[in-house]
This record gives structure tokens, C-alpha cells and sequence, in this order.
């Protein structure tokens, strides 16, 4: 048992890497693809994407920025999409997302509203976040806009990071 484990963690940080490599290879098309699934609700680090591309290439740190917030607000406003057409049991039985994260999600978005969309940036709570603001049917231009907002703000965090230990 003990050997499979450490065999199937391995197998799958080589696909990690493989897919990583991948993403770098496009530029900013890769940097857009990959940060539109780590909007979503699969399990990814576009961060790990950015910092390869500014730390080992050329690419200008505002158009990697771009790219990188255009597909992550996507794929939050999928997850959206997606929570607009769900009840709550089935979203949190098909991701996997826990029952009291996702009623945690609905609660501050009942309270907050649409602007709780800003922080769709943070891991796994993001994911149920997206997903409580659609299935609350929230204004969409305003979770627009706070999404686009809140993942502009981590990007720009994330490559100043980068640049800073260059």
C-alpha cells in the first residue's frame, strides 16, 4: 500500500510537471489556459505558471498579468455558470466541495453580496465562492467586475513577487 501511494504521488507530479512545461511552452496563451483552469474547479497553480514564464523568459510582466487575470476570471464565471444552474447538494457532491465550506460561502455571500467576488482568488474557497455566487443568482457584472478585481490584485502580487527575486 505503502509503495502505491508514493507511486501514484509521483506519477502524478510528473503530469504536473509535464502540464506545467506545456503551459510555459504557449507564453501568454499558456499562462491564459492554465489560469482559466486554476479558475475552475480543477486542481491547479497558475502561480506556478506565471513564475516560470517571468522568471526564466523574456515576456512582458503587464501582458503575462493580463493574460493570466482574463482566463482566471473565466473560469471563476464557469464555476458561476455552473452554480446558476445547481442546487446546492449537487454542486458540493460534484466537487467535492464539503457541505459546511459551501453553506460558509452562501452565508457571506447572502451577507456581503456580489462583491464577495474579490475573493474568488483564494484557494479552494474561491472555487465555492464562484460557485455560492451563481447558485445565489448575484449580480453578474458586479461579480464580474469584484472577480476581475480581486485576481488582478493576486497577479500583480504574484509577478512583483517574482520580479523582486530575479
Amino acid at each position: 500500500m505503502g509503495v502505491y501511494s508514493i507511486d501514484s504521488r509521483f506519477i502524478y507530479s510528473q503530469r504536473m510537471d509535464s502540464l506545467n512545461e506545456f503551459f510555459i511552452n504557449y507564453g501568454y496563451w499558456g499562462m491564459a489556459i492554465s489560469s482559466f483552469f486554476a479558475g475552475t474547479f480543477f486542481p491547479f497553480s497558475s502561480e506556478a505558471v506565471m513564475a516560470a514564464l517571468l522568471a526564466a523568459s523574456s515576456m512582458d510582466p503587464v501582458l503575462t498579468i493580463v493574460s493570466a487575470t482574463i482566463g482566471n476570471v473565466l473560469g471563476s464565471m464557469v464555476n458561476y455558470f455552473i452554480g446558476s444552474l445547481c442546487k446546492p447538494q449537487t454542486v458540493s457532491r460534484i466537487f467535492r466541495i464539503k457541505p459546511e465550506r459551501m453553506a460558509s460561502a452562501q452565508d457571506y455571500v447572502k451577507r456581503y453580496g456580489a462583491w464577495m467576488g474579490f475573493f474568488t482568488f483564494a484557494p479552494i474557497l474561491g472555487t465555492a465562492i464562484s460557485l455560492a455566487l451563481g447558485m445565489l443568482k448575484a449580480n453578474v457584472w458586479t461579480t464580474l467586475l469584484s472577480t476581475f478585481l480581486g485576481k488582478t490584485v493576486r497577479y500583480v502580487m504574484v509577478a512583483y513577487s517574482v520580479l523582486a527575486l530575479k
